[in-house]
């Protein structure tokens, strides 16, 4: 009998390895970080959008203090400073962001690897495109953090922290 039972025993181990690999594992939070330019602004997209949405419509206007950008000017100053007083709507200034970050996304994946070391004149400097892209990430990333500072101080959680 014991033999038995150990074959059993035995024959189950492939079994339940099987079932532990068809096991769904939750999303990952850091999905795109540290996988070079596409997977970190895939990754600060997906942050700014959901926090975006998950902001009541009313909160919008709202600012820490007098003179200070409100949620919806952080939100189209990221993309377009020109606008950040005139889009001042939930759906107007989400639409812009999206928008925004698509393009984005857009130009940078068109360019040659050659393109990188390319030259522009942004801001009064001359600049390689690559250094260009990477201060586009570097500040969404920063007012990524100022908006999380804005919806905790309105008693909203950020979407990947529930």
């Amino acid at each position: 009998m014991r033999g038995r039972w150990k074959i059993f025993l035995l024959g189950l181990v492939p079994f339940v390895a099987t079932l532990r690999a068809q096991q769904v594992t939750p999303p990952d939070p850091y999905d795109g970080i540290w996988e070079g330019y596409e997977g970190e602004w895939r990754y600060v997209s997906n942050l700014l959008l959901s926090l975006a949405e998950v902001i009541p419509a009313e909160k919008y206007s709202w600012r820490p203090a007098p003179g200070v950008r409100s949620v919806s000017e952080v939100l189209v100053h990221m993309e377009s400073g020109d606008l950040e007083k005139t889009l001042v709507s939930k759906p107007e200034v989400i639409a812009a962001l999206k928008s925004s970050l698509q393009a984005v996304k857009n130009d940078h994946a068109q360019l040659k690897v050659s393109d990188l070391n390319r030259n522009v004149h942004i801001h009064g400097k001359t600049v390689p495109v690559e250094g260009m892209y990477l201060r586009i990430i570097c500040h969404d990333n920063e007012h990524l953090g100022q908006l999380i500072a804005y919806a905790s101080l309105n008693g909203v959680k950020s979407p990947w922290s529930q």
